[in-house]
């Protein structure tokens, strides 16, 4: 089964959580989407919670559920 990727983004002066390019939530704090994106990764299992910067490039990732290392292929 594929992971779900979910993301936190900036937008503007405020953070969204998004899940295949759609809005799932908007916050005025980074910390507050953060806190979003993990509850619904974490219903979502197996999923990943991408963490970006303020300029859009990747800040750190969480992962949920299985997640076998080393990695197939």
């Amino acid at each position: 089964m594929a992971r779900k990727v979910f993301h936190v983004v900036p937008n503007g002066t405020s953070w969204q959580v998004k899940h295949n390019g759609k809005v799932l939530s908007n916050h005025t704090l980074k910390s507050n989407a953060i806190e979003s994106g993990q509850s619904v990764a974490k219903a979502n299992e197996p999923s990943q919670l991408v963490v970006h910067r303020a300029d859009g490039t990747i800040e750190f990732e969480y992962t949920y559920g299985n997640d076998p290392y080393p990695p197939l292929g």
